[in-house]
């Protein structure tokens, strides 16, 4: 398999974009980066990849041949698309949490339409419908759905569950339609991963470029430091084994792993429907807290929208959004092609 060896400053630029997509879609809990990547066109050459970190990348790079290391792993789109996530940890997903906080009904309803475009892109491009594919997509569904209703567990800061949490939660990359950040609030490590620790990482990061080393003499800092520590290594070990997995199976199987991805986004759909509220745990009436005083989610309640209200129709408008933007990304990848 070939791909794109030099790459133009707009190919890079662009790369870029969607390695900040990427890294956002993969914060925000019901989306997947796989989706963006499998959309915009790089998921195979991401697989691709991330598969050739194996034995021969690691003799290459103990042998202090670097620029064989670096060419053998397409190391430049690695590094471009990775970048653009980390850059988007610390500064588009942040955005992205704020409008939750602030306009939460349309930013889900923006991704809700999203993915019912991102069915339908990978559904047209999928040729090969035939009496087979129809157990997988079957599957498919029903994985999706029973994901989604899941209760979230208690957070575990444990740092051996914290690896663990860095493989699974890193999975929404390399698997379109599973959502990591979803998988996090399940497993009950979201906000100890993707909020707490990333904003300790950031004003860690603000005060040593001010000078100030606070950190070194501060445990909490240092909890922290160690568990984003953990977890990053989890969710490059996670990465790389995934990649070699997916790598096997759609080499062999590629219309049923498809056809899967088909039904299993359309059934993970209800954990970006825009009409739910937030049910949290309680005991003889009471809110449950964790050690930081904040109240435990047990799940969402999910409801049918209200027609008469004006709210509603806003909503409305950004489900349809979200749809019309695949339409135009098809289009545009039609119009490249010619």
């Amino acid at each position: 398999m070939e791909f794109q060896k030099t790459r133009t400053l707009t190919n890079r630029v662009l790369l870029f974009i969607k390695g900040l997509a990427m890294g956002g879609a993969n914060k925000i809990p019901g989306v997947s980066g796989g989706i963006v990547a499998f959309v915009t066109g790089f998921y195979e050459e991401l697989i691709f990849s991330l598969k050739r970190i194996n034995t021969i990348a690691f003799k290459l790079l103990f042998n202090g041949r670097f620029k064989s290391f670096f060419n053998y792993i397409n190391g430049k789109f690695l590094l471009i698309l990775f970048s653009g996530s980390l850059f988007s940890y610390f500064s588009v997903s942040l955005i992205l949490d704020y409008f939750i906080k602030s306009h939460e009904l349309y930013v889900w309803s923006l991704f809700f339409g999203l993915i019912i475009g991102s069915i339908y892109y990978i559904a047209k491009k999928f040729k090969d419908y035939n009496s087979k594919c129809i157990l997988p997509i079957f599957i498919g569904v029903l994985f999706g759905i029973f994901i989604s209703l899941l209760p979230p567990a208690k957070e575990n800061s444990n740092l051996w569950f914290v690896f663990l949490c860095g493989i699974i939660g890193v999975s929404g990359m390399t698997l379109p339609g599973l959502s990591g950040s979803f998988i996090l609030i399940l497993l009950g490590n979201y906000v100890l991963l993707l909020v707490d620790s990333v904003n300790m990482l950031s004003k860690i990061f603000i005060a040593v470029f001010s000078g100030d080393f606070y950190f070194i003499q501060d445990q909490n800092s240092l909890k922290y430091l160690k568990i984003i520590g953990i977890f990053t290594v989890g969710s490059g070990f996670g990465l790389v084994v995934t990649s070699h997995i997916l790598g096997f199976v759609l080499k062999r199987w590629r219309n049923i792993v498809t056809a899967v991805i088909i039904g299993f986004i359309s059934g993970s759909l209800g954990n970006v429907w825009p009409w739910k509220e937030k049910v949290y745990k309680m005991l003889n009436n009471q809110f449950i807290l964790d050690s930081d005083g904040n109240q435990i989610l047990k799940n969402y309640k999910r409801y049918l929208p209200n027609l008469y209200n004006q709210e509603t129709w806003v909503a409305i408008t950004f489900i349809v959004f979200g749809i019309i933007s695949l339409v135009i990304i098809e289009f545009y990848e039609k119009t490249i092609k010619k």
